[in-house]
């Protein structure tokens, strides 16, 4: 009987892994010229020739209109409307950015309708505003809500994209989204849910120390909490240190003043390395690094500690320093690393759900039944400490996520078009599987062109 043998370790180099790290944004500076953007529109319909523009314009059209002035709802049916989003920002606060201005956020918008499209047969719309003042944003919002199935708010400086998000809510008549809060906390609690299950700890039990207390970590922990982590174990930590009930200067910030007064049951009233001390989980959404965490303050966080740096484009510690100074499991913001936590895993999915079952709104218990999704068919696939979440070449993972979003919604009453799981499977593999195609063909004939080889 032979020995069994396993193959070496190979190591990589820091160098090595900081130049694989900065190859996406030499590659971008390639190659989004070479394309002039990354989304268009194309016809859905047939074409079989010239008379067929008398049905889908001038005079047959007239027809459908007359339809949908009777009957508004008809809208869905005779449309698109019921498969399109509007990705709305003002690009006040884009990726680690901060205020660029929506002209220099466009290139972000577009990319978030390419994977709303590919991973989610959305058809999604890049729309950059030149205003920043929130309530001009919520008025065009409305303005707009006639062509859109859901509204994608994105990149929103805060404290106004709480009170956005807030209005929007109450006064549209479809079902809006801040990507930034609700996407990003949707899968940080997946990723939290199968990182407690390797290192064998109870949500509950853990300390968990919040680095930022902007729009994705409010609601990050709002999350954490509606899943059943005790607000006392939480320890929000902002540029003046943690909040705790003492803070004078948080009056501005209702949503910061309201985390102060129920986490931190201890009162901590030091910074990110005090906070750290015994901590079992980090879960930063902060500035961007790669020194924002340091090493010696993670080597003093509890034993199997899990550390998720979600900031782009750089994580706030590289993740094979969180893991030299001893995390047992690290997760990044980015699709080159292992174990994505990025809303790129959540939206796609949500709103095919959400527009599937035509749901007027997005719940809290909605995302936590599509983080339930996320981290099962993780699970199902066998989890280690380099995967705990699905990555997005898996495009099953999409279809499952709208499945639990479209039944929770139908649960919930707020969903218009009641599906079965059967029929809310079909409709989510019918759009997603022809986006990959639709892909794939315009490859394979060269309407989309093949980049040069570097």
């Amino acid at each position: 009987m032979s020995k069994k043998t396993t193959a070496p370790t190979i190591k990589v180099s820091k160098e090595e892994l900081l130049k694989k790290a900065n190859k996406p944004a030499e590659d971008a500076m390639s190659l989004h010229p070479f394309y002039k953007g990354k989304v268009e529109v194309v016809p859905k319909c047939c074409i079989r020739d010239i008379n067929d523009f008398a049905i889908w314009y001038t005079p047959g059209v007239a027809a459908v209109c007359k339809d949908i002035q009777k009957n508004p709802e008809k809208v869905y049916e005779h449309t698109n409307k019921a498969n399109m989003v509007a990705v709305v920002s003002d690009g006040t606060r884009v990726l680690g950015l901060g205020d660029i201005g929506p002209e220099a956020g466009l290139p972000v918008m577009e990319g978030k309708g390419l994977l709303f499209k590919y991973l989610g047969g959305v058809d999604a719309f890049p729309i950059c505003l030149d205003t920043k003042d929130p309530d001009e944003i919520i008025k065009t919002v409305l303005y707009l809500q006639p062509s859109f199935g859901g509204i994608n708010l994105e990149d929103l400086a805060q404290p106004k994209c709480f009170y956005i998000l807030e209005e929007l809510k109450k006064k549209c008549r479809i079902p809006v989204w801040h990507d930034d809060q609700q996407g990003t906390a949707t899968v940080c609690l997946a990723g939290l849910i199968n990182a407690l299950k390797i290192v064998g700890k109870k949500i509950q039990d853990v300390k968990i120390v919040l680095v930022g207390a902007g729009a994705a970590n409010i609601r990050i922990g709002s999350l954490y909490m509606a899943y059943g982590a005790k607000p006392g174990n939480l320890i929000y930590v902002d540029s003046k240190g943690a909040l705790h009930k003492g803070r004078t200067d948080l009056a501005e910030h209702k949503e910061k003043l309201h985390m102060a007064q129920i986490t931190n049951a201890g009162q901590l009233k030091g910074g990110i390395a005090e906070a750290l001390v015994g901590a079992d989980v980090l879960s930063s959404a902060s500035t961007p690094g790669p020194d924002t965490i340091k090493k010696e303050w993670v080597a003093k966080m509890a034993k199997d500690s899990i550390v998720f740096a979600t900031a782009n484009p750089i994580p706030e510690i590289w993740p094979w320093d969180a893991k030299e100074a001893g995390a047992r499991v690290v997760a990044t913001g980015r699709s080159d690393f292992e174990n994505q936590v990025n809303n790129s895993l959540g939206f796609p999915g949500i709103f095919r759900g959400v527009l599937d079952v035509r749901a007027s709104t997005i719940t809290d218990e909605m995302c936590i039944a599509a983080a339930e999704a996320l981290a099962g068919y993780a699970a199902k696939k066998g989890l280690n400490a380099d995967y705990i979440m699905p990555r997005m070449d898996e495009p099953e993972v999409f279809i499952e996520e709208a499945i639990a979003v479209g039944l929770k919604a139908i649960e919930q009453g707020v969903a218009k078009n009641i599906l079965t799981k059967e029929e809310l499977r079909k409709s989510a593999e019918f759009f997603i599987h022809r986006a990959i195609k639709d892909r794939d063909v315009r490859q394979k004939e060269g309407i989309v062109k093949m980049p040069p080889k570097q």
